[in-house]
């Protein structure tokens, strides 16, 4: 039988764009070229404030991908040993892991970056300076704690991706390898793992998604991200209306990009995995 293409939700991120989903497809054109016609008349036909607050922002731009990118494979490798954790068959094991999800998914994100960058600050203060690593607790930078925060949330998330899944796979999978003498790391990551990922890439690629916007809470730490920059523009400028719009833009530019390179590598890997 066929196998039948659908949407994908991405929560509270937005839909990842297939060939196979016609409307979809046309919207997220719709949404890219009209940002993207937005963004170059107000620059052109308003360059004051509009092409100075362009101009204003890459330095934010780069910022907030080095955030993302470095939050994201932070939280990868903790949701790959928290999702095999979550399936151990060792009950201490398991029960870590499944604590950690629980704990992490029910305190909100910016109460994370507050408590990561203020609180263990407060905690670290009195540990003496003869240790580098001591030292640098002390004084985390704010980029630092920000991809710390960020990494430890969203790796909760990615595990009870992982798991979903691992467990996706038909137990005849296992089955078979076991049989043909691997042993139970081999099966995982040999045989398991490489099927799992064609269903795990989509809700990694909304978690992404939704990371690059949630990256936008580090501006609290003084970290000079997009909305950082926009905030530095504005604050000076007083063009808040304009900043943010041009804020907002941008990152519904980058959303749109992001999201169909998602969806490319996935249709890629579909593709791949049926030959």
């Amino acid at each position: 039988m066929a196998e039948k293409k659908t949407t994908i939700d991405v929560g509270d991120g937005a839909a990842i764009p297939t060939k196979h989903d016609i409307g979809l497809f046309s919207a997220w054109w719709i949404a890219l070229i009209g940002a993207l016609g937005i963004i170059t008349y107000l620059s052109v036909f308003k360059p004051d404030p509009y092409w100075r607050i362009l101009k204003f922002l890459p330095d934010g731009v780069l910022v907030t991908f080095q955030v993302t990118i470095l939050s994201i494979i932070l939280a990868l490798i903790l949701g790959l040993f928290t999702g095999l954790g979550r399936i151990s068959k060792n009950r201490a094991v398991n029960l870590i892991a499944s604590t950690y999800v629980e704990v992490v998914r029910g305190i909100p994100l910016l109460v994370q970056l507050f408590y990561i960058y203020f609180a263990l600050g407060q905690v670290f203060a009195n540990l003496p300076d003869s240790n580098f690593v001591f030292v640098f607790l002390k004084n985390m930078p704010p980029l630092v704690a920000a991809v710390i925060a960020m990494g430890f949330c969203y790796g909760a998330y990615m595990g009870e991706v992982f798991r979903a899944g691992i467990q996706s796979i038909d137990k005849g999978q296992t089955e078979a390898a076991r049989s043909l003498g691997f042993n139970r790391r081999q099966t995982m990551f040999y045989v398991i793992l490489p099927q799992a990922w064609r269903t795990i890439l989509p809700p990694v690629g909304n978690e992404f998604i939704a990371l690059l916007k949630d990256s936008s809470l580090v501006s609290i730490l003084a970290v000079s991200d997009i909305l950082r920059r926009g905030r530095e523009f504005a604050s000076v400028t007083f063009n808040y209306f304009e900043t943010y719009t041009m804020v907002a833009l941008v990152y519904l530019v980058i959303t749109l990009l992001l999201s169909k390179a998602v969806s490319s590598m996935e249709e890629r890997l579909n593709y791949y995995g049926r030959r």
